[in-house]
């Protein structure tokens, strides 16, 4: 507090990574619609820490994922052009009618029905990656685990050959540390993040390419991967354009693994803390699905998202004006005890609905269906099959964090038995 007894501006860079929601509990409490002033000219940036607040914002068409006054994809420096304009193409950064033509053509693959059909085979590349770790007495869960098997789930659902996902793994590595809310940003991690865009759009080119073309045949391709469909959905609507449809794959490809990397990192983080959590649900593997959304809300993967304002709105009795940008902290949002009794308890009973981890209203998660599955599957097989996960375990755990405030989780996990 300053000496007028009013918060001091949020800075999310002085977040304990490992523990941010005393931070956010001081501003929830004290000044829950926080206004942070822009510099110059620069448009107010509000932080959002009510769940209230952060449910109007994701359900109110007065608020968008670009901004009124300017189209630029956001933290995007002008002279890394292909990183640039494959950001400004994800579906996550578009407003209708783009949003809506394109999400059209991605959401039947990813829905509940397809992700029912998929499941046999989640299961199957989660057991691939569990069987080695469960005869380790070491294992890093993050590169062993977390991040291969969505990544490997995402890359298949698209299509792609399952022997390169080293390399889609790092490059989507650079794109993430590319982030504009990264603290160990630099010129030379933007550089790595516009080659690996290129080279990831270049890929997606030509595959797409040969999925347009009878090489399809040649290739034994069924057409049914997500690949596929987009070229069909190109020679359907060519106003789709090749630029948004490799920047979707690629999309789907990052976003789609990082934040389940995210989700189970931090739910064995959450299990090592209750055991008694992990008992019960070894016991009883059917309360996994309302576990996974008490995982979502405890501590989700994606502790903020951005809007911005369209028009004037009240919110809380603050005035947001057209073209402020507004930031709504999710973390603390599902740490709000006017929505979530008792809130810094994990209780894998409790009421978990209408978290915002998945976002709400027309931008609600894509792949949450997909992301839903991996979590109870994959922690399924972990709490059965890890050894530090046994009950009576007692495993050494080393935790590092990337230092990125809004896509949040460990970069490594070792457990030592």
């Amino acid at each position: 507090m300053n000496e007028a007894g009013a918060p001091e501006a949020f800075d999310p860079a002085r977040l304990d990574l490992a523990d941010p929601y005393p931070l956010y509990r001081r501003y929830r409490e004290t000044d829950p619609v926080h206004a942070v002033r822009g510099a110059r000219d620069g448009p107010t940036t509000w932080y959002l820490f009510g769940h209230a607040e952060v449910a109007r914002v994701l359900t109110d068409r007065g608020f968008g994922r670009v901004s009124s006054s300017t189209a630029q994809a956001p933290a995007v420096p002008e002279e890394y052009a292909t990183l640039r304009r494959m950001v400004e193409n994800w579906l996550v950064f578009l407003d209708p009618p783009r949003h809506t033509r394109l999400r059209a053509r991605v959401a039947p693959p990813l829905g509940a029905p397809a992700v029912r059909a998929l499941r046999p085979r989640v299961r199957e590349i989660a057991e691939e990656l569990v069987r080695p770790l469960a005869r380790r007495p070491v294992v890093e869960l993050v590169e062993g685990f977390a991040a291969p098997f969505p990544l490997l789930v995402v890359g298949g659902l698209l299509g792609v050959e399952a022997g390169r996902w080293p390399w889609f793994r790092a490059q989507a590595l650079a794109l993430q540390r590319a982030g504009g809310t990264r603290s160990d940003r630099s010129p030379a991690v933007l550089e790595r993040a516009d080659r690996a865009a290129a080279a990831l759009d270049g890929y997606f080119r030509r595959e797409l390419e040969a999925r347009r073309t009878e090489d399809r045949e040649r290739r034994g391709d069924r057409g049914d991967d997500l690949l596929s469909v987009l070229a069909a959905a190109k020679a359907e609507d060519p106003s789709l354009g090749t630029t948004a449809l490799t920047a979707t794959c690629v999309h789907l490809l990052t976003a789609g693994h990082e934040t389940t990397t995210g989700l189970l990192g931090k739910a064995v983080l959450a299990l090592l803390a209750h055991p008694e959590t992990a008992e019960e649900l070894r016991a009883e593997p059917g309360l996994l699905p309302g576990a996974v959304d008490e995982f979502l809300r405890y501590d989700p993967p994606v502790q903020m998202i951005t809007r911005w304002a369209h028009r004037d709105t009240e919110l809380a009795g603050r005035t947001v004006r057209r073209g402020d940008r507004v930031q709504l902290v999710l973390g603390s949002a599902h740490r709000d005890p006017a929505r979530f009794p008792d809130p810094d308890t994990l209780d894998i009973h409790r009421d978990a609905g209408r978290h915002c981890a998945f976002g709400l209203g027309i931008h609600y998660c894509v792949g949450a269906a997909l992301a839903r599955a991996e979590a109870e599957i994959g922690l399924g097989l972990l709490l059965d099959r890890l050894p530090a996960l046994r009950a009576g375990a007692r495993p050494r755990v080393e935790v590092e964090y990337a230092p990125d405030w809004v896509f949040h989780g460990p970069s490594r996990l070792t457990l030592s038995c």
